[in-house]
């Protein structure tokens, strides 16, 4: 993903016309790219529809840096997560790690209840640790990722919080954060329970917040096979062995949720998110979700547009210490769109026709957009990279009698 700046075109917020000392073009720091070649024939068609998985109750592809969902359906309809409920669970232990309360070497005992609920006595997935016996946490963690161990869940939610009950309450607090609007947690693991629900979009964010947050708690998820004691287990991900971009997600599978697996590839610098819920096998939802990530690769890029904190305008400030200030985005803009499209991308600014000092560093200041086919696809405030002071009484005399005779 490169950083490509795209020439303004400078509208005036409001209806306004353009204020003094500030004309389209004015005081941009940044250049426009040099001129394209022609864009090819293909690129010039519309996109084809993402290849839908037939038997699958909801899915969806993501583009990983931009959140935009590229194509999807019933991403917001609710679904049972099954064992992708273990994503959550890795996020909140990380998040514990990252606050200090909890710690990687920590010894997690395997309790009696969490050896009978998911140890391999059940029918669901187990990692094989010894009952009343302790592993050091990140061990117990791959154990949890890697072979999808129910009892292993368990016996880090007891770990990290007394309790199943009260380590569903850090999931749902962090799922909050993450902003899953429409999922609830009660269990670590993911098997069957009344309101552990989740949607493919909801599922998706929390998939692009664990790799954003805590990449080496994600990294987990690319480990093929993980041992403990005599029994060797491979992670149940078949793209791992199928596409060497592949380096997660998390699989889920029970007889109500169907076959389910949230994937995640990057490609160059574009890393793309893909969910599939209750699809019809465990090679079809790798197929399926195979065949989304090659078609989200394959006709859509991102680009970083402008970096944070980059001064994009100077326009100019009545009654201040300085007469001008830079302003910029806070946060880098991107877009994701049809590969080949860019040079057809069009950036406008927003601004009033005056400001006014004071001027906070950081205030909104106007907006940012970026169009296509006449379509905003991307927006982001204007903000002042600097602090203006309030000039002294004369300079304000002064500008007060510059701002009447203008106007």
């Amino acid at each position: 993903m490169r950083l490509r700046s795209l020439s303004f075109i400078v509208l005036a917020s409001a209806g306004l016309a353009f204020g003094a000392g500030l004309a389209p073009g004015a005081g941009f720091a940044q250049t426009p790219p040099p001129a394209s070649a022609p864009a090819a024939l293909s690129d010039r068609l519309p996109v084809p529809d993402a290849p839908a998985p037939r038997t699958s109750k909801a899915w969806l592809v993501m583009d990983y840096e931009t959140g935009q969902i590229l194509a999807g359906e019933n991403v917001d309809a609710i679904v049972e997560p099954a064992s992708i409920t273990k994503v959550m669970t890795s996020y909140v232990i990380a998040a514990e790690i990252a606050a200090g309360k909890i710690h990687r070497n920590d010894p997690v005992r395997m309790s009696e209840h969490a050896w009978r609920e998911g140890g391999a006595g059940t029918d669901g997935s187990y990692s094989g640790f010894e009952v009343n016996k302790t592993a050091p946490l990140e061990q117990m963690e791959i154990g949890m990722v890697v072979q999808s161990g129910n009892d292993a869940a368990i016996a880090l939610a007891e770990h990290v919080a007394g309790s199943e009950q009260a380590f569903a309450q850090l999931m749902n607090a962090y799922a909050k954060q993450i902003g899953m609007t429409r999922s609830h947690f009660v269990n670590p693991h993911g098997l069957t329970a009344e309101g552990h629900v989740t949607t493919a979009r909801d599922l998706a964010l929390l998939g692009r917040a664990l790799i954003r947050n805590f990449p080496d708690a994600y990294a987990y998820n690319k480990i093929k096979e993980f041992t403990v004691g005599p029994i060797t287990q491979p992670n149940r991900n078949l793209l791992l062995w199928r596409d060497p971009s592949v380096d997660g997600i998390k699989t889920g599978h029970t007889s109500a949720a169907g076959y389910c697996l949230m994937a995640s590839a990057k490609r160059g610098d574009q890393r793309l998110i893909t969910v599939v819920m209750g699809d019809s096998s465990e090679n079809q939802r790798a197929v399926d979700s195979l065949a989304l990530l090659n078609w989200g690769f394959r006709f859509y890029e991102t680009h970083r547009v402008y970096e944070a904190n980059k001064p994009l305008a100077t326009p100019k400030v009545w009654k201040g210490e300085n007469n001008a200030v830079r302003v910029g985005v806070a946060t880098p803009l991107l877009v994701t769109a049809q590969r080949g499209r860019y040079a057809q991308m069009k950036a406008s600014m927003e601004l009033p026709r005056s400001l006014t000092a004071p001027i906070a560093k950081g205030q909104k200041l106007g907006t940012v957009k970026v169009t296509l086919d006449g379509k905003v696809i991307a927006q982001a405030p204007l903000v002042a990279l600097d602090a203006v002071e309030e000039g002294g009484f004369f300079k304000r005399l002064w500008h007060d009698l510059l701002m009447w005779w203008e106007n």
